[in-house]
């Protein structure tokens, strides 16, 4: 149930080309963990921010992020914690809980033996992340956010698709005999995952290489693929990390320690540190997270905008919407609240992307002049990774980068008056930007907890569980009873339902 004295505010509106002044810039900002949060360009008042904020009291927003860095059970459909930010908890530092205490020490136990296992593999140059979802949408997008830091001669592959040409691309790509695969799947049977280990051990196996040299296991303990005859090494993940959540963990740790180094692995978990402690600050106007999680609600289910752009004005980060739309939308694509009733209101947007400036040349025409207003969500940096730069009219290209960035929020929020209606702006559609120094492995990780912190603050607002997905069954369910159909028609038996049969006969 949406706050009325909201929901009157939002009907009343606001009007950025009258209201944006550098004074509300300055005013509407908050700061931590090497990031500025900027929203003087959303559509909001002070009034409203006051607003959401006692909304988020009303609603114990802080004692439920609490509960959830404690390991209290968040995860009310599936009855257990969500502990993903105690993967990153360092060693002398404040605990919650007993909870966290011991997650932290699995965490650290496992980071012991990848050192360990780091320094058998000097001989191989490639890796390649076999796995779905979770365990290939985060470490992809980290790994190419980090890749100007990796280790000379080292770099990464990944698989994911059970499209036969994704798995024969990347292995005609890589040296099969200086080549790493790490196999993740929680349960050891996820039908992508175990399809595409297949085949590369058959590869590995047709090349007269044993397949036990170079296959690694990220998995449950006790699994099926908890098996040191099939693999070199295995490492652990656990259930109460859900794997959009993951990347933190060894689903992530292992492709990243090796290409980038370990260190700098660890710097993404000092990141991701620091930003999980400014998600606790008592006071929601330094809590970057909680901000922006009350903006994303108040665009969402209050203003009604259906979807939300993020654009990274940063090559490295070209990947980082696909991760963010998984983690944002797998989350809180609820249509019903923890207790199973209808809700209401609006959850999560629809979220999408892709890196600036080639944005502006192809969707900001319908994001500046479209009939459907699209919330924008800025990043950048200050400062470019490599530092390789020229300066050409006045002004290194980082410059022109960020100009362009800053004047698109800008546009977006002032528009444009014209005689030519084809040339007029409308203006007063809104933005914010999430400013850090340098894309360093610790930006990035803080940039990891803002966003999965964001989306928890945002489903203890909406009361759904961000920490389940049953929507992704039914269709893995439907297809295991497509492959059994297909088994049928092979051998000419019949095929009971006539949908399935009729879709069968369209395709093959």
């Amino acid at each position: 149930m949406l706050d009325k004295n909201l929901s009157r505010l939002a009907a009343e509106g606001v009007s950025l080309p009258k209201e944006l002044t550098s004074e509300r810039i300055e005013k509407f900002q908050a700061s931590g963990s090497g990031f500025k949060l900027s929203f003087a360009m959303e559509l909001i008042s002070a009034s409203i921010l006051e607003g959401l904020i006692q909304w988020a009291d009303k609603k114990n927003l802080l004692s439920w992020m609490q509960k959830l860095q404690a390991g209290e059970k968040v995860n009310t459909g599936e009855k257990r914690a969500a502990l993903h930010t105690a993967l990153r908890l360092k060693k002398g530092s404040k605990f919650l809980s007993k909870e966290a205490q011991a997650v932290a020490e699995l965490a650290w136990a496992e980071i012991d033996r990848l050192e360990g296992f780091l320094s058998t593999v000097d001989a191989y140059t490639h890796i390649v992340q076999v796995g779905i979802g979770g365990s290939s949408l985060g470490p992809e997008a980290v790994y190419y956010a980090l890749k100007a830091y990796a280790i000379p001669g080292r770099s990464a592959h990944f698989i994911s698709n059970i499209d036969p040409d994704e798995v024969a691309s990347v292995l005609q790509a890589v040296p099969l005999h200086k080549t790493l695969f790490v196999i993740v799947s929680k349960s050891g049977t996820t039908l992508e995952t175990v399809t595409n280990e297949a085949v590369i051990r058959a590869e590995l196996i047709k090349a007269g290489l044993d397949p036990l040299l170079h296959l690694i296991a990220v998995t449950g303990k006790g699994g099926p693929m908890d098996n040191p005859e099939k693999y070199r090494a295995t490492f652990y993940m656990w259930d109460f990390i859900g794997g959009r959540y993951s990347v933190t963990s060894m689903v992530g740790g292992v492709m990243l320690a090796f290409t980038l180094g370990l260190s700098t692995f660890l710097q993404l978990l000092e990141g991701a540190y620091e930003m999980d402690q400014v998600a606790l600050r008592p006071n929601p106007r330094d809590n970057l997270p909680l901000l922006g999680a009350l903006i994303g609600v108040w665009n969402r289910s209050f203003l009604g905008f259906p979807t939300v752009a993020v654009i990274p004005y940063s090559h490295a980060l070209a990947r980082f919407p696909a991760h963010l739309q998984q983690l944002e939308m797998e989350s809180n694509g609820k249509r019903v609240d923890k207790e199973g009733r209808q809700l209401d209101d609006d959850t999560a947007p629809i979220v999408w992307g892709g890196p600036g400036t080639s944005s502006q040349h192809s969707f900001f025409q319908a994001i500046h002049q479209g009939t459907t207003v699209i919330p924008v969500e800025f990043i950048g940096f200050k400062q470019s990774q490599y530092g390789s730069d020229l300066r050409l009219e006045g002004h290194i290209s980082q410059e022109k980068l960020n100009c362009n960035m800053l004047a698109q929020a800008l546009a977006l929020a002032m528009g444009q008056a014209h005689s030519n209606p084809n040339k007029v702006f409308p203006g007063n559609r809104p933005s914010l930007f999430l400013i850090g120094e340098r894309c360093t492995a610790s930006a990035v990780g803080s940039l990891l907890s803002y966003y999965e912190n964001k989306v928890a603050f945002q489903g203890f607002l909406w009361n759904i569980n961000s920490f389940d997905q049953e929507g992704v069954e039914l269709g893995k369910k439907l297809a295991r009873e497509m492959m059994d159909s297909l088994t049928k028609k092979a051998k000419d038996d019949p095929i009971a339902d006539p949908l399935q049969k009729a879709l069968i006969d369209m395709l093959f």
